[in-house]
């Protein structure tokens, strides 16, 4: 699948539509998401025309896949959420239900959340 620049992170990126950033570094930038589904959801995005884990990981330089990595550690310690802890998720592809098309993690925390997949 090739990269989309029209995407909403993209534009994020360019300054064209705001956020409410959390960090932002070389390598990352880091926001709360809109939709947020527990009590601190944030988006950490890599700087990068990058479609999906698999896409960042063979086409990234490692100083920017080391930077991103090292952004989202650096965003948990900001909120906060370390002690008490946090998932970290990233979906990729149509049957992980990503729905931005542009590589993302998010940062779940807040609340107890429970097991990693309900059986169905």
């Amino acid at each position: 699948m090739s990269y989309d620049d029209g995407n909403v992170f993209a534009k994020i990126l360019r300054g064209e539509i705001p956020c409410s950033k959390v960090y932002e570094d070389d390598h990352a930038l880091a926001f709360h998401d809109i939709s947020a589904q527990t009590p601190v959801h944030v988006l950490v995005i890599p700087k990068g025309p990058y479609v999906s884990l698999d896409d960042f990981t063979e086409k990234a330089p490692e100083t920017l896949v080391a930077g991103f990595f090292r952004a989202v550690g650096e965003t948990a310690r900001r909120l906060g959420v370390v002690e008490n802890g946090y998932r970290m998720l990233t979906n990729t592809g149509r049957d992980a239900n990503q729905e931005v098309m542009h590589f993302h993690v998010h940062i779940f925390a807040g609340r107890p959340l429970g097991g990693m997949i309900k059986r169905g």
